[in-house]
């Protein structure tokens, strides 16, 4: 913040677009947060009263006023249930700026965000460095999921059961992708292929699946060198700088490609790209604004792709198929409109029947960075998450996004539940040759 009087200026534009804030309640009934704490303070409601009286809060106690803000999934169910349609998300991501702003960015989080995940090169070196030497930290669970956990670090990191980190990552095994565009008579596609931090470096079994299909239907890929996160962990942190960097370097990344559309199998990193970097790239320049609008329009969900621009279409589930549930990942659904076409990608393999569970849509609770703060009310909601997969008897549940199946692996695993976690890709690209 280079002046009180910006930041002056910043809180009264945030007063002016919780106006319309009618108090009714309807966030109260579908909040996580609020379903595992029961405290109005954890409501959309009570969080824009709270910033309704930020510049008092700020004055009164700024850690407090930052650890409440805090308490939040960033989910969006909020705001998708809203009646005067508040952009409740846009408020607490500007809020979360502001304390940090004020307060100043921890040391650690600045370290994390403004270097290590804003140089892919020293990113990817000290995950390979790491991936070898979990061994000697993490240990096997033994459960379905195939997940480890870390009793040592408990006292910091809380008892996670974790997919490992991948012997080699994805940008180690293709190095980059810059595949010739094939003929019309093929389709003529070519897209650029975005497979996230946990797409690159844990979950790339799910990346590899996504390439098989693409290839499978002769779509020409992209993925080059020097791709850097998103920048949702920084921004929902509230250091909107350490994401700013990242873009700047993605968007450099990306300018060097010719696609027809950028693809990802995160709803994360989808919804980060498509809504919040054209919003975040005017304090770049007008020219990278413009260059993450068109970036934007080009950005589509991988299943949404299958679907929409493939055509890929649901088969006849066979006599003996694998039960499965669908999990609906908050950026997929609540932001991006993307309901059907994970069911359907997942429907297009006869070998599995897909089974509805009750409240779908409902956050696992897994949220970012909230995870790591509020681990015990991310378990919390989360259990309720477990309880309905379990109910429907499936054997698989599936998720469009990694963080909700990372989260949902350890739901499952600390219940010794059988249950496997997939991708709807994964799941299709295994009736693929």
């Amino acid at each position: 913040m280079n002046n009180l009087h910006e930041l002056a200026q910043r809180l009264m534009a945030l007063d002016d677009r919780i106006t319309a804030c009618m108090k009714c309640g309807m966030c109260q009934s579908v909040c996580p947060m609020f379903g595992a704490s029961g405290k109005e303070a954890d409501v959309a409601r009570g969080k824009l009263f709270l910033i309704n009286n930020m510049a008092h809060e700020l004055l009164k106690d700024p850690e407090a006023l930052a650890d409440k803000l805090g308490r939040c999934l960033l989910c969006g169910s909020c705001q998708a249930a809203c009646p005067p349609g508040v952009k409740i998300m846009e408020v607490f991501m500007e809020a979360r700026e502001l304390v940090n702003a004020y307060i100043g960015l921890h040391p650690v989080k600045k370290m994390v965000f403004r270097t290590l995940l804003a140089k892919p090169g020293l990113f990817n070196f000290a995950m390979r460095v790491g991936a070898p030497m979990q061994g000697l930290i993490f240990r096997k669970t033994g459960d379905a999921q195939g997940t480890v956990c870390a009793p040592m670090l408990n006292f910091m990191l809380g008892d996670r059961h974790i997919r490992p980190l991948a012997k080699k990552p994805l940008h180690a095994v293709h190095g980059a992708l810059d595949e010739p565009r094939p003929s019309r008579s093929e389709g003529g596609l070519k897209v650029a292929f975005y497979p996230g931090c946990l797409g690159d470096k844990m979950y790339t079994d799910m990346a590899e699946a996504c390439l098989k299909v693409l290839r499978h239907h002769k779509v020409a890929v992209f993925m080059p060198e020097g791709l850097a996160c998103c920048g949702i962990p920084a921004l929902s942190s509230g250091d909107a700088e350490g994401m700013i960097k990242q873009m700047k370097v993605n968007l450099e990344v990306l300018g060097k490609g010719d696609f027809d559309y950028l693809l990802s199998p995160c709803a994360s990193c989808t919804s980060t790209i498509k809504e919040l970097w054209p919003r975040y790239a005017g304090r770049l320049g007008s020219l990278e604004q413009k260059q993450a609008e068109k970036l934007a329009e080009k950005t589509m969900d991988i299943n949404a792709f299958l679907v929409d621009v493939l055509k890929v279409e649901a088969a006849a589930a066979s006599g003996d198929a694998v039960p499965v549930t669908y999990h609906d990942s908050c950026h997929l659904k609540k932001s991006l409109g993307v309901t059907a076409q994970p069911r359907a990608v997942i429907a297009a393999n006869p070998g599995y029947k897909l089974t509805e569970m009750e409240e779908a849509d409902r956050c696992c609770g897994c949220g970012g960075s909230f995870n790591l703060f509020h681990y015990d009310y991310s378990r919390r909601i989360g259990q309720r998450k477990r309880d309905n997969v379990v109910a429907t008897g499936a054997q698989v549940v599936a998720a469009a996004c990694p963080a909700c199946m990372m989260q949902l692996e350890d739901v499952l695993s600390h219940n010794n539940d059988p249950v496997r976690v997939k991708h709807p890709v994964e799941i299709y690209a295994e009736s693929l040759k």
